[in-house]
């Protein structure tokens, strides 16, 4: 970063991102990238309820494909291009609805309330760019190129193999919410942080940074 960043105004940095809620619900989500925190799309129970009368066969039985494969949880994050190696911590919602953001600022976290990396969905990893003393784990996420690779380590000892498609940029206030967090059906992981110019008047980054890649492996 070109330019020395208050202290108070990372403190209280933050990336408004709506998020989609399933099926049709939309709520405002803060993002983590330079601190902060924000509400979070609720993650389904199981699945559907039980069938009436008047539904097809199988209606019943059917899976979100948020839950449907068991995949053991993320413990770690290698972005070789990037030389990025880090822990993953479980992000959660606080009591409020807001999200969680890792508390280190050279740590990545997963929102464990969505898909896990290697189910079908778009997992979400969150990372900030920067701190008060200097660049954070995701301060060289912009620099990924289609091709790159990211690597997530599970619980189980399986590490699986991502390959960036795109990344792209985005004002905060023109965010693709289905785009990033919309249900797929293919093993896709979304990288975020924030980026761009930092407004000193809103204590906030202007821009929101996104990666998306797809399971290879």
């Amino acid at each position: 970063m070109s330019r020395p960043v208050p202290l108070a105004a990372l403190a209280a940095a933050v990336l408004l991102v709506p998020v989609l809620l399933v099926p049709v619900l939309l709520v405002a989500v803060l993002v983590a990238g330079c601190g902060g925190h924000g509400s979070a799309p609720s993650s389904p129970s199981g699945p559907t309820a039980t069938a009436k009368a008047h539904e097809p066969p199988g209606v019943a039985g059917f899976h979100s494909v948020r839950t449907y494969d068991q995949v053991a949880p993320p413990v770690h994050l290698q972005i070789p291009a990037i030389d990025v190696s880090t822990p993953l911590v479980k992000l959660g919602r606080l009591p409020d609805g807001t999200l969680q953001v890792p508390k280190a600022w050279g740590t990545a976290g997963w929102y464990d309330q969505g898909p896990r990396p290697g189910q079908p969905g778009p997992a979400v990893i969150l990372g900030h760019v920067d701190s008060k003393s200097g660049p954070a784990v995701f301060y060289r996420l912009q620099a990924l190129r289609p091709g790159d690779t990211v690597r997530v380590g599970l619980a189980d000892g399986r590490t699986l193999v991502f390959r960036v498609q795109r990344l792209q940029r985005y004002p905060k206030n023109e965010f693709p919410t289905q785009a990033v967090y919309f249900p797929t059906l293919g093993r896709e992981l979304r990288l975020i942080t924030c980026g761009g110019d930092f407004d000193y008047a809103r204590d906030s980054y202007v821009d929101n940074i996104v990666v998306y890649a797809t399971l290879v492996s």
